[in-house]
């Protein structure tokens, strides 16, 4: 059969909302086998690596997959925890706050869940558990504050992918970016302001992005305006001067020109150019994972104090932060106007299809 049904739909079922938020994705395991699974999906999309189908295969399963693997699964058991993987259990932190935000307002007619663009929970099956309990509308949220082609829009290519396979699709609405929320800039001035409380400023503040290569921005791609934005518009809220703040790229990959300036090399020349001390944070994750804690929290700091730096301090991303949960359902909130109902509203209809039910 073509397209995917649902054998079991009951047609006096309670129609509801649902929220799906999603993020980049983690191995199951700081393994080798686990990281080769997860990177062959990941690298394998061609909304991540714009060449030539052909010529990327024999790259990515020739070399790249047998070499990778075992380097990526060792910085992973570097950042693992009880809980696992930081990326997934933020993430999770994250809906299970916004749903209890949302339910608290407007009951169980709202379905909040969370899925990962690669790996597990994947967006197909979380898409098919939601329309299970009867999600008819469905708002999309990916936790990519900055617009790009090859995190957004490699989300809604899933989304549209799993939706050709069903039969019924919902309603959907898909947010695309909100990096200048002033919600969202005031959250993270906010957490930079709590760090400055217990530690002090430093001579400057870096904002490190994850970088794409040039050629993207040259075709188009909005990220590198959008975080450009992003710095400017938190700087001002924190009322740092030009020379106090800087916006540099961080996980270039390959050979070609990515975007510069590169958060590593600017770390080794800031103290021969007099910046003893500096402060780090990366408003382009929603969450903690392999590239804040380990590529910048770690791998970054040895290069300044090699260089001569004196001070180095990594800002923890917004995580499940109260003001970041609070802008990220009201953002929610606003996209999902028209949608929304009260508890005494959704009584009223459940009511109403039982009756029709009984019919």
């Amino acid at each position: 059969m073509k397209y995917q049904g649902n054998p079991a739909f009951n047609h006096s079922q309670l129609d509801r909302v649902g929220v799906l938020v999603t993020n980049l994705g983690t191995p199951d395991a700081p393994k080798k086998a686990e990281l080769r699974r997860y990177l062959k999906e990941f690298l394998s999309d061609p909304r991540v690596v714009e060449v030539p189908k052909l010529i990327w295969w024999m790259i990515l399963n020739l070399v790249i997959l047998n070499i990778r693997p075992s380097r990526s699964a060792k910085a992973y058991a570097g950042v693992w925890t009880e809980r696992g993987s930081p990326l997934m259990f933020h993430t999770q932190d994250q809906a299970n706050a916004i749903r209890e935000k949302l339910v608290s307002e407007y009951g169980e007619h709202v379905v909040v869940e969370f899925a990962m663009r690669y790996g597990s929970p994947s967006i197909d099956s979380v898409v098919d558990k939601m329309l299970q309990q009867g999600v008819r509308k469905l708002l999309v949220l990916p936790l990519y504050p900055q617009y790009c082609a090859s995190t957004t829009a490699s989300t809604f290519d899933a989304i549209a992918q799993s939706f050709m396979k069903k039969r019924w699709m919902p309603e959907l609405r898909f947010m695309t970016h909100y990096h200048d929320n002033p919600e969202y800039i005031k959250a993270v001035s906010n957490k930079i302001r709590e760090h400055w409380k217990v530690n002090g400023k430093a001579d400057k503040l870096i904002f490190s992005y994850h970088g794409i290569p040039k050629r993207y921005l040259l075709k188009g791609d909005p990220y590198h305006c959008e975080c450009h934005k992003t710095s400017r518009l938190i700087a001002e809220n924190l009322g740092l001067s030009k020379n106090e703040h800087f916006t540099s790229f961080q996980s270039r990959f390959g050979r070609e020109e990515w975007l510069t300036p590169y958060t590593d090399e600017s770390l080794k020349a800031f103290p021969q150019q007099g910046v003893k001390s500096v402060q780090l944070v990366c408003p382009g994750f929603s969450a903690d994972c392999l590239e804040t804690i380990e590529e910048i929290g770690e791998e970054n700091k040895e290069y300044f104090i090699e260089a001569g730096g004196e001070r180095y301090e990594y800002i923890a991303a917004l995580n499940a932060d109260t003001q970041h949960i609070e802008a990220l359902t009201n953002m929610l909130i606003k996209n999902l106007k028209g949608w929304l109902s009260t508890p005494e509203d959704t009584q009223k209809r459940s009511e109403l299809s039982k009756a029709m039910g009984a019919e």
